[in-house]
């Protein structure tokens, strides 16, 4: 079970990085909109952190996204 949530967890993380890189943002960008710093958001994308639901809404509003969008890990492959 744990395996499976740290794959998940990789997963959602991999697709923020994915929906970012596809916007041309940095992660300097989104940091500073989530005010954290540079350090704090790429631990978000390496899958270290574990956000919040609220964070999560944060990320997806400044990627216009849909949070399902994001937490969709039926077809990711983790990095």
């Amino acid at each position: 079970m744990k395996e499976m949530l740290n794959f998940k967890i990789k997963a959602i993380a991999a697709n923020i990085r994915n929906t970012r890189e596809g916007l041309n943002y940095t992660q300097e960008y989104l940091a500073a909109k989530l005010s954290i710093s540079q350090n704090a958001y790429s631990k978000i994308e390496l899958g270290y952190t574990k956000i919040t639901v609220e964070r999560l809404f944060q990320i997806a509003t400044i990627l216009g996204s849909d949070v399902h969008e994001l937490i969709e890990t039926e077809k990711v492959v983790a990095a």
